[in-house]
Parts: C-alpha cells; structure tokens; sequence
C-alpha cells in the first residue's frame, strides 16, 4: 500500500473574512478544530507582518484547539524571529512577503537570502522548531535550503495550478515534472519534500501522486469551498482525493 500523504490546512482565511468587520466570528479557533475533526494532519497559518489574517492573539487559542502539529507561516525578520521562538511551533516556514501582494507571490529567494537566513535557521532549530523553506521546485533553491539545513522544503505549486486550469496541458506537464524531480532530489539530500499553493479538487491528484512528498498545505480553495459546503466537508473531500491519489484505501 502507497504511504498516506498529509494534509496540512490553511485557516488564514477564516481570519481575513473575521478581520473584514473586525469582531470575533467567523473564530479561526474553531475552524482549526473542524479541521482537525475532518481529517486534516496539521494546522497551517501565517503571522504577517501586517497581521492582515492572523494576530497574535489567535496563536495560543489555536494551539488550544487542536493537537496537531502547527505550521507557522512567517518573514525572515526579527519580531516574528522573536514571536516564533516564543510560540514554539513544530515547524517554522520562512515564506517571501510583500505587504502590497495579496497572496504569497512564488517561492523565497534562499540560494541570494543565503547570509539572512542562516541565523533564523540555527535559531529556529536550536529552539526545537523544524524549519521549512517554501521555494519553487528549483534546483538551485533546493540546494541552498539544504545548506542552510532546512528540514524541509515547501514547494510552490501555483505556476502548476495555473497553467492546469488555463487547459495550458503541455506547459502544466512540463511543471509537473519539475516537481516531481525535485521532490526526488530533496530525498536524496536528506530534505523532507512538501508541496503546496492553490491547489483545487480538480488539481491536486496529480502533485498528491508524487510519491516523494510528504505533505500538502492547502488553505484558501477549502476556505472557499466552507462557504458552500461546511469546512469539515471540504476537508474530507481533499482527504479523499489525497488517498485515491496515492491509492490509499478509503473506508
């Protein structure tokens, strides 16, 4: 039987949609416990810089509310440097950010953020998080996250997602290749392969098939979906393509 892919689940957008009256509902404390519920393998969030989704205050009520692991979303600089050790996640994700962008736009610079990182990296570990780096399926920016020692890498799926859904066949396969082949790399240095960024039901079976990686974080198609549907719902569907994907036995 193929090894289970894992679902880590963004519920920064539930926090967007809180923060867009500025009250308390809808609470990203409890879509953390839907989610953990419904079948998700960890919770992820991003403290921005510009807290526009997550705020400080959410991050112990969300490790309240569900006992799997946290994947923190944050910027090389030095407050959030200080938030993480602090909050101790189990994995520290270094993402580029941009205050103007809407969204996490491509993967992070880490082979030119070399002599920037490196400290957050020691760091981080010394304090007992793993560290993820999220970067385009690059050869080069594996091989720096590798040599920075970054447990893991993240990488970007939107260009995939992009072109899939254009009907853009042959330039989706030619990305869909790249990922595959540095997932393969990334196991080879010893890396643990993840992979995520706009992925929908009608994508995600083909990167879930990559046997090399490990887990996907998917965040804001599910936070669209809960509208329609219910967040536990959408979940259980992205588990259920997930496993078919790798050929997992659903019962």
């Amino acid at each position: 039987m193929a090894a289970r892919i894992r679902l880590g689940v963004n519920i920064d957008h539930v926090a967007t949609i809180r923060n867009a009256r500025g009250g308390v509902h809808p609470d990203p404390e409890r879509a953390a416990a839907l989610a953990s519920a419904a079948g998700a393998d960890g919770i992820t969030l991003h403290l921005r810089e510009d807290r526009r989704h997550i705020k400080d205050a959410d991050l112990d009520r969300i490790r309240a509310a569900t006992d799997l692991p946290i994947n923190m979303e944050m910027a090389a600089a030095p407050d959030m440097l200080d938030i993480a050790l602090r909050f101790k996640p189990e994995t520290a994700m270094f993402v580029p950010e941009k205050r103007a962008e809407l969204t996490t736009e491509g993967g992070l610079d880490a082979a030119r953020g070399h002599n920037h990182l490196a400290d957050y990296v020691r760091k981080l570990k010394d304090n007992g998080s793993r560290v993820s780096m999220f970067i385009e399926p690059d050869p080069v920016q594996l091989l720096a996250a590798y040599r920075m020692g970054a447990d893991i890498t993240e990488f970007h799926t939107g260009r995939y997602v992009e072109l899939s859904l254009a009907g853009e066949d042959e330039l989706a396969a030619r990305e869909l290749a790249r990922l595959r082949a540095c997932a393969k790399e990334a196991v080879k240095l010893g890396v643990e392969p993840q992979a995520g960024h706009g992925l929908t039901y009608e994508t995600v079976q083909p990167i879930a098939a990559i046997s090399e990686l490990t887990e996907l974080n998917i965040g804001h198609f599910l936070v669209g979906e809960a509208v329609f549907v219910g967040l536990g719902e959408a979940v259980r569907k992205m588990r259920l393509l997930m496993d078919e994907a790798r050929g997992v036995s659903v019962t």
